[in-house]
């Protein structure tokens, strides 16, 4: 695992369960993954990149009863999603270097799981879990939306540097996979948290053609 994947690690090792609290009234969040529900078969099989506690996205995706394989940096929270999330199978990854066999998956989500990668990082994973979805099979991407490289911000009171898009820029990128985006919807969030500050969040539903 590289420098920047060491990085991200140790952040979300330290936030741990506070991190699940933060962001667990994010409807935006919730109403992506009913969307991501209603297009799957029945026993489908998702990848779930930046994975965290494993609620709410593969407890809710395990409980609808589809095979999810949560890919995380942290051990933390790859312990604490394989004993909260016991239907779920989770991996301590780094999805930069996780061999992904193209056409494997239903369905992939992405969930704010890529701000701490440069610009070409994030195209080529997008690209590498675009390959990796069967035709026909979904994506739900969630990012802040920022013109912003390699920036240094505090997150719940902890430093990191964040890269992202212009949400004008992250539909383009999608597109770019070959992807169509069929939906994208910009909400204002403030995480639970004392040092949570409110900042956009960009969900964006794609889907591979057939």
């Amino acid at each position: 695992m590289g420098e920047k994947g060491q990085q991200a690690a140790a952040v979300f090792d330290a936030l741990g369960l506070t991190y699940e609290k933060a962001f667990a009234r994010s409807e935006a969040h919730l109403a992506s993954l009913e969307w991501l529900l209603a297009g799957l078969a029945p026993g489908s099989r998702v990848l779930d990149v930046g994975s965290g506690t494993g609620r709410p996205t593969a407890s809710t995706l395990a409980t609808a009863g589809h095979e999810v394989l949560g890919v995380d940096v942290s051990p933390v929270m790859v312990d604490l999603a394989t004993r909260q999330v016991p239907q779920a199978t989770f991996r301590h990854a780094d999805i930069r270097e996780l061999p992904l066999e193209e056409g494997s998956f239903d369905a992939v989500c992405v969930y704010f799981s890529l701000l701490q990668m440069s610009r070409a990082e994030q195209c080529e994973v997008l690209e590498r879990l675009a390959r990796a979805l069967r035709p026909g099979g979904s994506l739900v991407l969630a990012t802040v939306p920022a013109d912003v490289e390699d920036l240094a911000i505090e997150f719940m009171g902890r430093p990191v540097r964040a890269t992202s898009f212009a949400a004008e820029a992250v539909a383009d990128v999608v597109r770019a996979t070959g992807l169509t985006v069929e939906h994208e919807q910009v909400v204002e969030f403030t995480p639970d948290h004392p040092e949570g500050a409110t900042e956009p969040h960009l969900f964006l539903y794609g889907r591979l053609p057939m």
